[in-house]
């Protein structure tokens, strides 16, 4: 069940406020309601709102100054409520960072029209992925929270050298990793020896495609990338 949407009402007209919030209760949506820009503030500073209806016209703080302040932090769609009409005070609303602008008085049901349409507009939340705890690799698994890795039920022995490497490919699965950072990312550091330090990191992944690859001279999963290092994909 989809959550209902929650809207913040700010108007200094406590009917206003209340006809509102009942109407459009009825119609789907959870409200809070505000008296003014000061109240509007504090209750944004411990709610999340998916949309803003703001009274231009308030005493102290106005709609159009608390839109364009609240525009440097947020995104929030805001649907202005004013009693002018003017094209100038429309485009001054839009300006501010209104997402669209409404002249009282107003019908009702062209407020819930127009709420539902910039809803509508609002791009879906990216579903944050969580990363994988098990890699596959073909016959291959690795436990990246164990730090173990399998072929069918039987353990593959890593080296502690590997462990490291395993866990450095399976924060960065995907991504081209030279062979100085793997270096730096297993803690030698260069130095004088960087040459040697990454020959050393060339054998090691060697002897590290052996146990993951079908075939080790044609590696799938552990790839060279030219130019660029090593990189690990996984199924």
């Amino acid at each position: 069940m989809e959550p209902m949407p929650h809207l913040l009402i700010v108007d200094d007209d406590e009917r206003i406020r209340e006809l509102l919030a009942r109407y459009l209760k009825r119609n789907g949506f959870l409200i809070s309601a505000a008296r003014d820009a000061a109240h509007a503030r504090r209750l944004l500073a411990g709610l999340e709102f998916d949309l803003l209806v703001l009274d231009v016209m308030m005493p102290g703080e106005d709609g159009l100054s608390l839109t364009r302040s609240l525009r440097e932090t947020m995104q929030t769609p805001i649907l202005l409520l004013t009693a002018r009409d003017e094209t100038s005070d429309r485009i001054a609303g839009l300006e501010a960072g209104a997402d669209d602008y409404l002249a009282k008085p107003f019908e009702p049901k062209e407020l819930l029209l127009r709420i539902n349409a910039i809803l509508r507009r609002m791009p879906e939340p990216e579903q944050v992925k969580a990363a994988p705890k098990v890699l596959t690799m073909g016959e291959v698994r690795y436990d990246i929270d164990r730090g173990e890795m399998w072929e069918g039920e039987a353990t593959v022995r890593l080296t502690g050298t590997e462990v490291q490497l395993m866990r450095i490919f399976s924060a960065h699965p995907n991504e081209p990793l030279t062979r100085n950072r793997l270096v730096e990312e297993l803690g030698r550091g260069a130095g004088k020896d960087g040459q040697a330090q990454e020959r050393a990191v060339d054998v090691q992944i060697t002897r590290l495609r052996r146990k993951i690859e079908a075939d080790p001279k044609q590696p799938r999963y552990l790839q060279t990338v030219r130019g660029e290092g090593y990189m690990l994909v996984h199924d």
